[in-house]
């Protein structure tokens, strides 16, 4: 049965439209305030994080009054990163964590991440229960007076985030005569980013530290990682380290200015990590995975299996296989030696200690030649354009066409009204052809 209200990455919209708007969110407060109402604590406790969007201000509330409205003690912790608010969760023992924020999208849209007591990731089973919980009358989900929630603001999240990662590595670690650019994003991480690397002694230069509400991922961030192609160059820095609008993607530059994605970065921690015997089983990529990462993980007797796309995902199949590394071209890459969910500042860490001792960026990360990769996103109206004859037959004739030289992948975005259209190939003539075939039929 397909959801009604969750995508692949939590619950995402515009603001003031459908799904995004002071109703619903008391009414996801309330639904998931319910559901994980646990009779056999004394205390049911929830907390919330966010990133630094304007429209945060209004949906907190009504997301607080619905969960309080379930019976849940409520703590808020301001702008955190979303693994900050993971960790939190597991830590506080708490019921539930949530995380408003649209990550990577710009600041007009916004959503919730949820995380259940072991600070992962709600399932797909889950979510559809809570679903049906939102859609029940709200008077049969209230709590009796007596048992209303309590709610309360922790000025120590950040703090207590940075303390967390910083337990994961030995305590002489610093990062003295390196420096380091940062952009935040504007976002979530705009506090915890500078004063993580700034307390191991790095000099940092910080761009993205200023959210005014509207400009969070604006021209910045991980999705716009010319920002920091442009810093690191003029600043002559040791490396370039880009977050987007909740923190939980890392994309990163060399010193010599070019762009280190998420599977270049996965690829260089393997090697690191199957050199210094941590590496358990192998590695999960997604479907979007480079086919070069794929070949290099061969050549290097790596496993590797793909996952559907979405770090969820990438966590249940590494989960199930039992592997400890995983994460997507995007930069969300989970650390499952350390954390539960990707987390950027956590993934550049463990980067800037591979190569505090003077190792070049560009050394550590230039570890497999990518195969060229083209991807395409194309906005659709009506969705039943998925499913019309003339774009299955396209599809069917790209793939065809690139047989045995690359592939065609073709999906529907979880949380935009796009379809992403990627090809791959050594023959860059042909991937360009392929695409172009599938893409006239959605235009």
């Amino acid at each position: 049965m397909k959801k009604k209200y969750f995508g692949t990455d939590g619950i995402r919209g515009e603001v003031n439209q459908s799904k995004i708007n002071g109703e619903m969110f008391f009414k996801f407060g309330l639904a998931a305030g319910r559901y994980f109402t646990n009779l056999k604590k004394k205390k049911q406790t929830a907390i919330i994080a966010k990133d630094t969007r304007l429209s945060g201000y209004s949906l907190e509330p009504a997301l607080v009054s619905g969960l309080a409205s379930a019976g849940m003690h409520v703590y808020t912790l301001g702008p955190l990163p979303t693994n900050g608010l993971a960790m939190l969760t597991k830590i506080m023992k708490a019921n539930m964590g949530i995380m408003i924020t649209a990550s990577h999208n710009p600041y007009y849209d916004n959503g919730l991440k949820l995380f259940g007591p072991d600070g992962l990731k709600l399932s797909d089973r889950i979510e559809k229960k809570i679903e049906k919980l939102i859609d029940r009358k709200t008077e049969l989900l209230l709590s009796k007076p007596g048992l209303l929630g309590r709610v309360k603001r922790l000025e120590t999240g950040t703090d207590t985030y940075i303390n967390i990662l910083k337990k994961n590595f030995p305590k002489k670690f610093n990062l003295q005569n390196m420096r380091i650019v940062i952009d935040c994003a504007n976002g979530a991480g705009y506090k915890a980013a500078p004063k993580l690397i700034k307390s191991l002694g790095a000099e940092v230069i910080i761009i993205g530290n200023n959210p005014s509400g509207l400009n969070i991922n604006e021209k910045c961030g991980s999705t716009f990682p010319k920002k920091i192609q442009t810093a690191v160059k003029k600043n002559n820095a040791d490396i370039g380290i880009s977050l987007d609008g909740d923190a939980d993607r890392v994309i990163m530059c060399d010193e010599k200015g070019k762009i280190i994605d998420g599977d270049q970065i996965i690829a260089a921690l393997s090697q690191r990590w199957k050199k210094k015997k941590i590496l358990k089983g192998g590695v999960i990529g997604t479907l979007m995975s480079n086919y070069g990462l794929e070949k290099f993980f061969k050549s290097k007797n790596i496993k590797f299996s793909r996952s559907d796309v979405g770090d969820r995902y990438v966590k249940e199949l590494m989960q199930k296989k039992n592997y400890n590394l995983g994460g997507e071209q995007s930069g969300h890459i989970i650390l499952g030696k350390f954390a539960t969910t990707g987390d950027g500042l956590l993934v550049a860490l463990e980067s800037l200690f591979a190569i505090r001792k003077g190792i070049k960026a560009s050394k550590f990360f230039n570890v497999f030649k990518k195969t060229p990769q083209v991807l395409e996103n194309v906005s659709y109206k009506d969705e039943k354009i998925l499913k019309s004859p003339s774009l299955l037959k396209a599809i069917k004739l790209a793939k065809k066409m690139i047989k045995g030289k690359g592939r065609v992948l073709i999906r529907k975005s979880g949380t935009e009204a796009k379809i992403r259209i990627m090809a791959e190939s050594e023959n860059i003539n042909l991937v360009k052809k392929c695409i172009h075939i599938v893409k006239k039929e959605i235009k």
